[in-house]
């Protein structure tokens, strides 16, 4: 058995309404699943015929709890599809000024910076409470990341962006499934 703890405000959706996602959860990868009002979900993986699938319903669950919603959580099921939590606190420390600032800078005006770190390389991204979680392939969350961190160390979005942009060719040559 495992257990996973999560924003109490974030275990509405995980159950889902009328416990439909949890329902569907445990349909799709044949794993209980408890969840309690503090947070705490607990995953029997214990019979789990495929141990795999206790994995990435970990990530699942880890994803909904950063502000994924089911649908977009549920794409770690898929192969080369990875999950990616990054802790804002460890780059600025615990100042909530600074973090505010830090997430503002990751967000963009009216979420372009956000929008343009997910459609250039191919992942989703939530700027949850502390952290930024990434979903995606192998080639893209690497891009993601670097991106990330480049906003952290204080670079300036054109930069980034201009980052991004050269990344592109690699990455559609990765989708292809080209080595790279």
């Amino acid at each position: 058995m495992r257990s996973i703890r999560v924003p109490s405000d974030r275990v509405g959706t995980i159950i889902g309404t009328n416990g439909e996602t949890k329902k569907m959860l445990i349909r799709m990868t044949g794993v209980k699943i408890q969840v309690d009002t503090e947070g705490e979900v607990l995953i029997h993986d214990d019979k789990a015929k495929d141990p795999l699938m206790a994995l990435k319903l970990m990530d699942v669950i880890r994803a909904i709890g950063r502000g994924f919603s089911p649908e977009r959580a549920m794409k770690l099921f898929q192969d080369d599809e990875y999950f990616e939590l990054i802790d804002l606190k460890e780059s600025v420390g615990g100042r909530h000024n600074q973090l505010a600032r830090i997430r503002g800078r990751i967000i963009g005006h009216n979420g372009k910076t956000r929008a343009l770190i997910e459609d250039l390389a191919g992942v989703s991204m939530s700027v949850y409470g502390n952290t930024v979680a990434l979903i995606g392939s192998s080639a893209g969350l690497p891009v993601a990341k670097h991106a990330i961190e480049m906003l952290l160390n204080g670079s300036e979005h054109s930069t980034v962006y201009r980052y991004l942009e050269g990344q592109r060719p690699r990455l559609r040559i990765a989708e292809m499934g080209f080595d790279i």
